[in-house]
C-alpha cells in the first residue's frame, strides 16, 4: 500500500466521520485521531520488528524511549 492509497483510506474514513456525526460538531479530534491511530501504528511495528523496541524505533524516527512512553501508555508491553 502506497502514502497515497494510506492517505486516501483516512480521508474516507474522515469524511464517513462526519457523515456520522450527521452535522453534530466534532470535540477534541486531533487527540483522538492520534489515539486511534497510533495504537495500531505500535502493534503493527513491533510485530514487525519482532518486539525489538530499537529497530522499531529507528523505522518510526522516535527516540527509544519515546517508543518505550508510548508502549506503555497503550499498554503493549509484554
Amino acid at each position: 500500500m502506497s502514502k497515497k492509497q494510506i492517505e486516501e483510506c483516512v480521508r474516507n474514513s474522515m469524511e464517513g466521520y462526519f457523515k456520522d456525526l450527521r452535522g453534530a460538531e466534532p470535540d477534541g479530534m486531533y487527540d483522538m485521531l492520534v489515539r486511534v491511530i497510533e495504537k495500531p501504528l505500535l502493534e503493527v511495528v513491533m510485530a514487525h520488528a519482532e518486539h525489538n523496541q530499537s529497530r522499531a524505533a529507528e523505522w518510526l524516527g522516535l527516540n527509544r524511549n519515546t517508543l518505550r512512553k508510548k508502549l506503555v501508555e497503550h499498554k503493549l508491553l509484554k
